[in-house]
């Protein structure tokens, strides 16, 4: 008997004979996401818990609060659990069951525990793409399917600051109020909401405000050595006195929303640092030393509040004799998103310091507007292999909107399934369930989940690869030349690296499976939204496509095959940004001209050759 449980438990024996669960008990259980075999009262006819499950827990590594046992003999149900956190566990699992057979459940017995004490998912809401409230509550509660513990929101300026109104009023942001109402529904689902505010690099916006430009370690654009793009004003000047202060107003306003002991302060890529205002101090120090002299202030600040600080690991890495004078309770980030990442290398060096540590492996979903899974499987994998090896406290899945945040939600999906499983149980998980679980639980029906899959694998066709993108997600969203941003700055260049039979055959691909997606018929709403985001993406894949046999005609001079396919190009351009348009406040806060403003500069480009 096949049985399509994400993740994958750890033994499940099957028996013979079933068990029909009380069509009441079944409704009420799938309708309420929340701990209701908790829940004096409810429906729970054919149920038994056993709150101290310890004929189920021997050989079970101890402590393991989320161990839980599940047995469907022809008598009824047994959860096992030693704690709260296996009930939730147990019951996400049988969720599962339910969904796919109904009243009537095979007998079974499933003993499970996780790989990784925490589990978590951190979506990125600072590029472009602040997501609704109601967008992030169903969020939630479909991570809590997937015995994700533990969610962050990266913010750099979307939090609703109130001396910052004019950063964050075009990009829209989560207010105090909505923060407190998302809290709240995590807890109740098991889920850690833990905050996340930039606290070094990555604040351009709140730099170019009148009252904290003076806080920036430059002042002003500068190449980057490579010379292939201007790298804008985005860290803050540690040596500066009124940086502290500043982080000090922002952590006041933004940690009492939140219930967590945790803090994600960032700190990952100070690229400016060194450059300004603490050129000096870094010449006489040494880089490394000013980098963790500043982390040590951001640290007892945390601490008078009562909060743990975690920090993304990239720069301490690059000073391994300093990983050592990290203060011992902070929590270091090991991220990477490439299938070859060290992470082995990088998480042995934070073991050997007794630093705490998560692994952190990413959705492959930026850049690329579809997906990269091959890269991203093959990411997610090896973090969860090393992350156990080394002892790594938590494992976070990081889903980032680089380049304006085009990338949907429905894009990311299949590889936060894969995540989440990899993250209770490395060995068992059959990338094979992701197709059935995801139709059923996610997408509504096998067809749309099939599609997201293989949409994620069509840039192979393409015959390239480059590091964070695909030629899918960086033709279409190309920055103007001029302007020499960093993100999608290869987009331009692609074409001439790509034969043209190569993506006429890619964009083949992409609209087979947008023709799966036009047919597929759903009912619920969640469901529907998600497909349609998914085809909006799609669609925006495959005019990555159209461009590029436009660049190859103007390239050959073939003049009239390029004006035949600017017009082409135009009106589909002009109808996407209207489809898009009208979708965005489905799901997101603000406008989408943060998160589109490309789809002009492609129009643009076509009419070049028109004029």
């Amino acid at each position: 008997m096949r049985f399509d449980l994400l993740p994958p438990p750890r033994s499940l024996n099957n028996f013979p004979g079933t068990f029909t669960l009380p069509k009441e008990t079944v409704n009420f259980i799938l309708r309420s996401p929340r701990l209701w075999c908790a829940t004096a009262g409810v429906p729970r006819a054919g149920i038994r818990l056993n709150r101290d499950g310890s004929s189920s827990a021997a050989g079970v590594p101890v402590p393991q609060k989320e161990f839980y046992g599940l047995t469907i003999s022809r008598n009824g149900i047994e959860l096992a659990f030693r704690e709260l956190p296996g009930l939730r566990a147990a019951a996400a699992t049988l969720r599962q069951l339910l969904r796919q057979y109904g009243c009537r459940l095979p007998c079974l017995k499933i003993r499970d525990w996780p790989d990784f004490a925490r589990r978590g998912v951190m979506l990125d809401i600072s590029r472009g793409r602040v997501p609704k409230l109601q967008t992030l509550l169903e969020f939630a509660e479909n991570l809590a399917d997937f015995k994700i513990n533990e969610l962050q929101l990266y913010t750099e300026h979307t939090f609703a600051y109130r001396k910052f109104k004019s950063v964050w009023q075009s990009w829209g942001a989560l207010t105090a109020g909505e923060i407190q109402i998302l809290d709240a529904r995590c807890r109740d689902l098991g889920i850690d909401l833990v905050p996340n505010q930039n606290s070094f690099g990555h604040l351009r916006y709140l730099l170019e405000h009148p009252k904290v430009r003076k806080l920036a370690e430059v002042s002003a654009p500068y190449p980057d050595p490579s010379g292939e793009f201007v790298r804008r004003p985005t860290t803050l000047a540690p040596n500066h006195p009124g940086t502290v202060p500043f982080l000090r107003a922002l952590y006041g306003e933004l940690l009492p929303n939140f219930n967590s002991k945790f803090f994600n302060v960032g700190c990952d890529e100070t690229w400016d640092l060194g450059c300004g205002q603490s050129k000096a101090a870094c010449e006489r120090l040494g880089k490394g030393h000013v980098y963790l002299d500043f982390l040590k202030k951001i640290h007892r600040e945390l601490s008078v509040r009562g909060k743990t600080m975690m920090f993304w690991g990239d720069i301490i890495l690059k000073y391994p004799k300093l990983i050592r004078a990290l203060p011992k309770n902070a929590i270091a980030l090991n991220w990477g998103y490439e299938a070859s990442h060290p992470f082995e290398r990088e998480a042995a060096q934070f073991a050997k310091s007794k630093i705490p540590f998560y692994i952190c492996p990413g959705t492959s979903t930026w850049q690329t507007l579809v997906g990269r899974h091959d890269n991203a499987l093959g990411n997610l994998r090896a973090a969860a292999k090393a992350g156990k090896k080394f002892g790594a406290l938590g494992y976070l899945i990081c889903d980032w909107g680089d380049g304006g945040h085009p990338n949907p939600l429905a894009a990311s999906w299949p590889m936060l399934v894969a995540g989440a499983s990899l993250a209770w149980n490395v060995r068992n998980f059959d990338e094979r369930t992701l197709e059935p679980v995801l139709g059923r639980d996610i997408f509504g029906t096998q067809e749309i989940a099939r599609a997201a899959i293989q949409l994620g694998f069509a840039h192979k066709k393409l015959g390239v690869s480059a590091a964070n993108e695909t030629p899918l997600g960086t033709v279409i969203a190309a920055p103007k030349p001029e302007e020499r941003e960093l993100f999608c700055r290869n987009g331009l260049k692609w074409f001439s690296k790509i034969e043209p039979a190569r993506i006429r055959a890619t964009l083949g691909e992409i609209e087979r499976q947008r023709f799966v997606l036009r047919r597929a018929t759903v009912k619920a709403k969640s469901a529907k939204l998600l497909a349609r985001e998914l085809e909006l993406a799609a669609r925006m894949a495959a005019q990555s496509c159209k461009f590029m046999l436009w660049q190859h005609a103007v390239a050959a001079a073939e003049y009239s095959k390029a004006r035949k396919l600017a017009r082409i190009g135009i009106r589909e351009l002009k109808q996407l940004q209207k489809d898009f348009a009208a979708y965005w406040p489905l799901r997101n806060k603000a406008t989408p001209k943060h998160c589109s403003a490309f789809l002009n500069w492609r129009l643009a480009d076509y009419r070049r050759t028109l004029s």
